[in-house]
């Protein structure tokens, strides 16, 4: 007796996608999906810069304006900086170029379904955003795979999303509407303010004529880093942390002839850390009011 054949899998289905927007972000996430079967029928670039990393990412994808990348495709990602996100759907919508039931994701890490308002009815919108530094190179497709990806969608559309991110290598990670302006902001924090604080910490190495820069800072921040994100305060060291006023005074003496960034930057970080030591419970109060005057006397 012969076992019959299992029945065929269905293939999955494929979208043709339009990119808005080939800027480090666009390009690299219309190449990932392409990765996966998806169709990139079309891509708008406006700097010369943006035009080459569509060549380089998006070889044989046709740029074209962005009326007609948006009329050609089933899924329109808008790759553009936040604030002109809520212009540009509102004067696509102007100009009729929208195709009622679209599928249509921003990558913006402030907006949610907000900027969609004018277009609710026609349009089926999500925000997809990868929680990621980006360099706008062949690089990023491999970050993706450790990426989570903030996502925000009507109900309805929540497993689109999901699959989506699903398919770039990514984690999809579920972010209320009303909680993304929180979310965008602690991700900037973390991720902006540290590029900031890095390159100050490497400028005050050298100035001290210790080289390389990098490579005695690598350890350390590392092991910071992954303290940090396991312990959260209770990872904190150094002399503030620890109560020494004197250390913190003459650190601020040190760094007073330095780029005019510095100083001020340093002292608000310890006033931060002598803060978020007390609640914690590793500053004793008095200990902390001594760091803390000693911070404001330096500002005089």
């Amino acid at each position: 007796m012969s076992i019959p054949a299992p029945p065929p899998v269905p293939a999955r289905p494929t979208l043709r996608i339009g990119v808005v927007g080939a800027g480090r972000v666009g390009a690299v996430l219309g190449a990932a999906l392409r990765s996966t079967g998806h169709e990139v029928v079309a891509v708008s670039a406006v700097s010369e810069e943006s035009r080459e990393r569509a060549e380089l990412l998006l070889p044989g994808v046709p740029v074209l304006p962005v009326p007609e990348v948006v009329r050609s495709a089933q899924l329109v990602i808008l790759a553009v900086p936040d604030d002109a996100l809520t212009d540009l759907v509102a004067g696509l919508h102007a100009t009729g170029t929208w195709v009622t039931g679209q599928l249509v994701a921003h990558t913006s890490g402030r907006h949610g379904l907000a900027p969609f308002a004018p277009v609710a009815d026609r349009l089926l919108p999500m925000a997809i955003h990868p929680a990621m530094t980006f360099t706008g190179t062949s690089l990023d497709l491999h970050r993706l795979t450790e990426c989570c990806f903030g996502i925000t969608t009507p109900q309805e559309l929540r497993p689109v999303a999901e699959a989506l991110v699903v398919e770039m290598g990514g984690e999809p990670v579920w972010v209320p509407e009303e909680s993304r302006g929180r979310y965008h902001a602690a991700l900037a924090h973390g991720s902006n303010h540290l590029v900031t604080l890095v390159a100050q910490a490497m400028e005050i190495l050298r100035s001290a004529g210790i080289e390389p820069a990098d490579r005695v800072l690598r350890p350390l921040l590392q092991a910071s880093l992954d303290n940090a994100l396991s312990s959260g305060d209770g990872a904190l060291t150094g002399p503030v942390a620890r109560g020494d006023a004197g250390t913190v005074a003459a650190h601020l003496s040190e760094l007073s002839t330095l780029s005019e960034d510095i100083a001020p930057a340093y002292r608000a970080q310890a006033r931060a850390t002598a803060l978020r030591a007390t609640r914690s419970g590793r500053l004793r109060e008095d200990a902390a009011q001594t760091i803390l005057t000693t911070l404001d006397e330096e500002t005089r």
